[in-house]
């Protein structure tokens, strides 16, 4: 049987949004894998800072994915297909995962904060792109996200001033 057509009707210009859906598809993968990381060490969080650092990472990690639907549905507005697993997730993630058995709670909050703030980088790469397409609805968007990344960050730089 032939797959049917999946390409969304646009009058952007397929090569452009062909790169605004690469950057998304990026951001995408990003956000899955600081989701799960932060669920990771929502999870695994101890010391005496465990309430409040357990329930900042599962806030975090609700407004993180919160965002991937609304990430993907973007890359089909444009015309274009999205993530399908965990293993197109991992072949596009450049947050690194992080298995190891134990991390101190200051460790979390570093490794968080530092990987907000790579989301932050790849969410203005994003709206770049979205710039030159002539995509004023990813370019949009795409503000409310990167404040929410830079929040995270912000919120993960203060509790770990004393952690």
């Amino acid at each position: 049987m032939t797959a049917p057509d999946l390409k969304t009707p646009t009058d952007l210009k397929s090569n452009a949004t062909k790169s605004v859906a690469e950057a998304l598809n990026g951001v995408l993968a990003d956000s899955y894998a600081l989701y799960f990381k932060t669920k990771n060490f929502h999870w695994h969080v101890s010391g005496p800072h465990f309430r409040d650092y357990h329930l900042m990472f599962d806030d975090q990690a609700g407004q993180i994915l919160a965002t991937t639907d609304l990430i993907a549905e973007r890359v089909r507005k444009t015309g274009n297909t999205t993530l399908r697993s965990i293993g197109d997730i991992s072949r596009h993630q450049t947050v690194k995962d992080n298995d190891a058995d134990y991390v101190s709670a200051a460790d979390m909050l570093n490794e968080l904060r530092e990987d907000n703030l790579k989301l932050v980088e790849a969410l203005r790469a994003t709206k770049a792109a979205a710039t030159e397409a002539g995509d004023n609805a990813t370019e949009g968007i795409v503000d409310d996200w990167t404040d929410q990344a830079e929040e995270r960050a912000w919120f993960l730089f203060e509790a770990g001033r004393n952690a």
